[in-house]
């Protein structure tokens, strides 16, 4: 009888990772604390629940190194990336998706394999035997925690995650505010209206930024020291930084055109993304926040267009926790210590929703065929999975490692390709295509003859 792999969470690692496994013919029992146990940041018990940007970040598989994975996953028969397709929202270059309708399907399809069963209750400790993936991602319980801290040594990195508020789409003042994609990006004329754009002058930016560092902000508790991960840092993090900084960033007024007034170059721009198929919530892109909420409501409503938002909710912040994955983890992602448990997602220091589901992926895949007794070849250091798994267990500095999105300058360089931002665009080309050459031959060889 083929023995059981039992997974901790299920987010988006734990769901894929489920998936990978069970279809390749092992028995999985998925172990999801929630709806039981609550988190700060979740609202349902689903699988794969999207608890910040209902985004999958840009889907360019030729120029992008998001994008890239996007296109290993879904050539890898990945869950995730398929659901998310079938649940697909206009978002200009972006994958962005219907999130509740999204994450239940993923649910329903786990649920409904033959080789997945689901059990509500937590797991505490780390357990001394058996197939283990922990994928409990940023917000692992306080009691496996402490366990986990416990087996390495010293205490988990952490640092604080924030999340973007979301707005009833009737509340916002479409006289003021239009819709359109930067740069008119988009096949569709749908596409290219994927956003709604909240125009500010100078002096109206100029006061929101004054707001915004005076406003009230949540108070972390004694002895959490935790610092920011710089790819979603809170918005009054980035004022601090300079009064300029929004501008430059996601309030930037680049490639959008203000369809009330053509002629009139806003000085800064909110953008909205839609954050259902109904297109009745739309959540202010990059807007992660750490305000308290009665200040949330007040300096959001100095955005024109917003002055009489409705919050469906209101942004927060949370403290995340993840290993120091290059001195703990060994190459097949196994804690080195007790090499019967894996480690997948987020808790192993990357960062987005991409990059914990193709780590989810690698790790079911690498216990499945440690189970079935079967030799996974490495996966290849030149593609997108290879990148990040090398830099997680061994490529990064240990001393200094943070959480890391995938991106091209994890990628290994190609042969006779000259540097600059002159070759970027062929650089890039270079390395997506080496990419899905070696990732293809790596899924190919694992495919069983019938």
């Amino acid at each position: 009888m083929t023995e059981t792999l039992h997974i901790v969470g299920g987010g988006m690692a734990g769901s894929e990772a489920a998936w990978q496994a069970a279809e390749a013919g092992v028995p999985v029992v998925i172990h999801e604390m929630r709806p039981k146990v609550e988190t700060f940041a979740h609202r349902t018990g689903n699988l794969a629940e999207m608890v910040c940007s209902n985004s999958f970040r840009s889907d360019d598989h030729e120029q992008n190194a998001v994008g890239l994975l996007h296109w290993e996953m879904r050539h890898a028969g990945g869950l995730v990336m398929r659901e998310a397709a079938a649940h697909r929202l206009p978002a200009g270059g972006a994958l962005a998706v219907d999130r509740d309708p999204f994450s239940q399907s993923v649910t329903d399809a786990l649920r409904a394999h033959p080789n997945v069963s689901i059990s509500g209750e937590e797991i505490t400790a780390l357990p001394e035997d058996g197939r283990w993936i922990i994928a409990t991602g940023p917000l692992t319980s306080d009691a496996l925690g402490r366990a986990i801290a416990a087996e390495t040594g010293a205490e988990a990195l952490a640092f604080f995650d924030a999340i973007a508020p979301i707005v009833y789409a009737e509340s916002i003042d479409m006289d003021v505010a239009w819709l359109q994609s930067r740069y008119d990006k988009g096949e569709t004329e749908e596409e290219r209206k994927a956003y709604i754009n909240c125009p500010m002058t100078k002096p109206e930016y100029e006061a929101f930024i004054d707001a915004l560092l005076a406003a009230d902000k949540a108070e972390f508790h004694e002895g959490e020291t935790a610092g920011y991960f710089d790819g979603c840092l809170p918005i009054e993090v980035m004022a601090e930084r300079g009064r300029e900084t929004l501008r430059h960033g996601p309030m930037k007024p680049i490639g959008l055109t203000n369809s009330h007034k053509p002629e009139e170059k806003a000085y800064a721009v909110v953008q909205l993304r839609r954050d259902n198929a109904l297109g009745t919530l739309y959540n202010i892109v990059g807007f992660q926040t750490k305000m308290k909420y009665g200040a949330q409501t007040e300096v959001f409503r100095m955005i024109p267009g917003l002055q009489n938002a409705s919050f469906a909710r209101l942004g927060g912040i949370h403290r995340n926790t993840f290993l120091n994955s290059p001195t703990l983890l060994d190459n097949q992602m196994r804690l080195r210590s007790k090499p019967h448990i894996r480690f997948a997602g987020q808790i192993t220091g990357v960062e987005g929703y991409v990059e914990s589901c193709a780590m989810g992926l690698a790790a079911g895949r690498m216990a499945a065929a440690e189970i079935l007794g079967r030799t996974l070849p490495p996966i290849p250091q030149d593609t997108a999975h290879g990148a990040l798994i090398h830099h997680i267990t061994g490529g990064a500095e240990a001393r200094t490692f943070q959480p890391m999105n995938v991106n091209f300058g994890l990628f290994r360089p190609v042969d006779g390709l000259k540097g600059g931002r002159r070759g970027r665009k062929d650089r890039y080309k270079a390395y997506t295509d080496r990419a899905k050459q070696d990732w293809s031959a790596w899924v190919a060889s694992q495919e069983v003859p019938a």
